[in-house]
């Protein structure tokens, strides 16, 4: 039938609509990337256009559409010259568009890190040997009504291109992003999504597209008749479908709607319509609408699961989606519209034949060359271009927001948070640096009062250190003042305690002498123990370490306390092994410990009490030594005040006065310069007991035992 004037005019209608999906792909793969790469996206897009355009004139139309050879490529009508203009030169716009279709489905795939030259040279690629063969091998003669492609003749049907155009381009953009390697941080430690920054722009790129789709399935009739307008109703419900689809198997396992998977959806069940859009009812076009959804889903998780990184769903919309619905072609549509004599399982098998040709074709064409061209000059831009993003990159093209960017990104390279983020007016961008710039003076703020606040506490600590060193010079000078005239005291009270001594012989003068001896060493006592506590809080204290018996060294301390103890009637209970491992401790400081805690049990402890004394081994190899004793006790809270130098609880104040408060301090701080600890448990009125651990290494059995092993 020769086509009509209605029909040309038709078809040309058409072939604007499908150019109308041009700023419908722009808008969805520019909003699906960040704000860094939208530009660069758009370009490409351009780009694709334009060079798909001239290509296609000069070789792609003649090989889809010249004279068949043997019905795998054409012969001729290169360089197009209008074929007497009408209805021909309609038709070619029309395949031209379609051409630019196939291409811009790789731009989306590749966004955010394929150069812009190599991306031109897949556009190229694609229109002059990939997109034309595969079409010459469906739909060459289809202006004419003919079968002549060798597909074409076995019975293969694609009316509008779900796999010829989508399919192609699908399998194409799979190979590219194979080549390119995904973006980084999308894969690997600490995955995540990479969101669009304009989802409401890609939305808009999805009803351009619909809209668009109408020319694409609509004008592939190529005739204006009564299936024309059912192409026009499948292609609606087939994508209302899959959109329903969609959203609710998104919320069914995710409990959310994934927005990008609802922005694409309409687009898959486009896409899977568009091969049986004249021989399907429009209940086969919902059926064919709800699996390209399941379709879309399924894709995004298995990309996700191999690591493949496709930037805007370009494969799983446009690739999976169009294979499923070459398949629907024998499985939904009605075999009196298919045009040959084929049953159901026969046509299934020719449209397998005939997505498994145009896809191996397609993608091992589009891996080789594309494989072949990193090899020469590298498709993928360098790291840090990726990092700034191919808008500024690649193009030198800047925005407000790119700006507000570039200067964070400074700021934080060279630590210069003094100069404030430039603010572009009226623009979001300059929202987010005006706020920027007040999180920037409260930082400087909150930083001068913090320096201001550490210098306040570095003269506090350096007045305090100073007066420490002032106040342990001074208790170094008095101790050793007083030490000489308290020598010469005890001295003399012993002499005059003699009892042959004369008239001192009376017992009223032995006592005064004996009291004068008593208090003379107690002084000497305290003035030792603050001396000893200025050389450790100066870190002077010298331990002089050797082997000591740990058994005589306990023994000795007990003879020392066992008088005072005997006087008071308290028992005084010793279980130290003589066959305990020596120690590798300062003897005098070791002990003073000793010397101190038994002293405290038999201070604190009432008449009828009793204080023991253990020491062993424990299983970790530390030697316990431990001092219990059934006295007054103390609160839990009192403990830490108890271990503070001159710090006195007031119970044991009152019930027991003249003590200095260093007992346990001292104690503490020698034996952290041995590397042991001190440990106190007490219950108010039932005793104290307080366990003295040294470090393994200080037991010499241990210390053998590993330089033994080591040897």
């Amino acid at each position: 039938m020769t086509p009509s004037d209605l029909d040309t005019l038709w078809l040309a209608l058409c072939t604007v609509l499908v150019l109308l999906m041009q700023p419908g792909f722009t808008a969805i793969e520019s909003g699906f990337v960040r704000a860094k790469n939208g530009i660069s996206v758009a370009v490409k897009n351009i780009a694709d256009l334009t060079t798909t355009s001239l290509i296609y004139w000069a070789i792609g139309y003649g090989l889809m559409f010249g004279a068949t050879g043997a019905g795998w490529i054409g012969m001729n009508q290169f360089a197009f010259d209008g074929g007497g203009g009408g209805y021909s030169a309609v038709f070619f716009l029309f395949q031209l568009a379609f051409c630019g279709t196939a291409a811009t489905i790789v731009s989306g795939a590749v966004a955010e890190r394929m150069r812009f030259a190599a991306y031109v040279a897949t556009a190229a690629i694609l229109a002059a040997v990939i997109y034309p063969v595969t079409g010459h091998w469906a739909w060459n003669g289809l202006e004419r009504g003919e079968a002549n492609g060798w597909l074409a003749s076995l019975g293969f049907i694609d009316f509008a291109g779900s796999t010829v155009v989508h399919g192609v381009g699908g399998w194409v953009a799979l190979a590219a992003v194979l080549v390119v390697g995904p973006r980084i941080g999308r894969f690997g430690d600490g995955r995540q999504r990479i969101e669009g920054h304009d989802l409401s722009r890609a939305t808009f790129g999805t009803f351009l597209l619909w809209i668009g789709w109408f020319g694409f399935n609509g004008g592939s009739t190529l005739v204006v008749s009564n299936t024309t307008f059912l192409v026009l109703i499948n292609t609606t419900l087939s994508a209302a479908a899959a959109g329903v689809s969609v959203a609710a198997l998104s919320y069914l396992f995710h409990r959310r709607l994934w927005v990008r998977s609802v922005i694409n959806g309409p687009i898959a069940g486009l896409v899977a319509v568009t091969a049986a859009a004249h021989v399907v009812t429009p209940t086969g076009s919902v059926i064919i609408g709800l699996v390209a959804g399941a379709v879309l889903l399924a894709g995004d998780a298995l990309l996700e699961r191999l690591r493949i990184d496709d930037a805007v769903g370009a494969v799983p919309v446009h690739l999976f989606a169009g294979v499923w619905g070459t398949l629907a072609v024998a499985l939904l549509g009605d075999p009196a519209g298919w045009g040959n004599a084929h049953g159901r399982g026969d046509q299934l098998l020719i449209q397998l034949v005939g997505i498994g040709a145009i896809g191996a074709y397609a993608f091992t064409a589009a891996f080789v060359l594309l494989w072949l061209l990193d090899r020469l000059v590298p498709v993928r831009v360098t790291a840090a271009d990726e990092r700034i993003g191919l808008n500024a990159a690649e193009h030198g093209a800047s925005s407000a927001l790119y700006d507000l960017v570039d200067h964070m990104e400074m700021q934080r390279r060279n630590g210069d948070f003094g100069r404030r983020a430039p603010v572009e007016p009226h623009t979001e961008a300059g929202q987010i640096a005006e706020r920027y710039n007040l999180v920037l003076d409260r930082v400087a703020d909150e930083t001068r009062r913090r320096e201001q606040a550490v210098e306040q506490l570095r003269r506090a600590k350096e007045e305090a250190d100073t007066a420490n060193h002032s106040k342990s010079q001074f208790l170094a000078a008095m101790s050793h003042e007083l030490r000489t005239p308290l020598n010469a005291i005890i001295g003399f009270s012993e002499i005059l305690n003699v009892e042959a001594m004369g008239p001192l012989g009376n017992e009223k003068y032995k006592e005064y002498s004996g009291d004068i001896l008593n208090s003379g060493n107690h002084l000497l006592s305290l003035v030792n123990d603050i001396l000893d506590l200025s050389k450790i809080e100066a870190q002077r204290f010298e331990l002089a370490e050797e082997e000591v018996e740990t058994a005589t060294l306990a023994c000795s301390v007990v003879r020392l306390v066992e008088p005072r103890a005997m006087d008071q009637g308290i028992t005084l209970d010793t279980h130290v092994s003589a066959d305990l491992p020596s120690l590798y401790v300062d003897r005098r400081a070791i002990r003073q410990v000793l010397l101190n805690l038994l002293s405290n049990a038999v201070k604190f402890t009432p008449p009828g009490g009793t204080v023991s004394l253990m020491a062993e081994v424990e299983g970790d190899g530390r030697m316990a030594l431990s001092v219990s004793d059934t006295g007054i006790g103390m609160k839990r809270s009192d403990i830490p005040k108890a271990l503070e130098p001159f710090g006195q609880i007031a119970d044991t104040i009152n019930a027991h006065p003249g003590g200095t408060g260093l007992g346990l301090p001292l104690a503490r701080s020698l034996l952290t310069l041995h590397g042991g600890t001190l440990v106190i448990s007490s219950q108010e009125g039932r005793g104290t007991t307080v366990v003295a651990r040294l470090p393994w290494e200080r037991v010499l059995i241990r210390r053998q035992d590993t330089l033994k092993q080591a040897g």
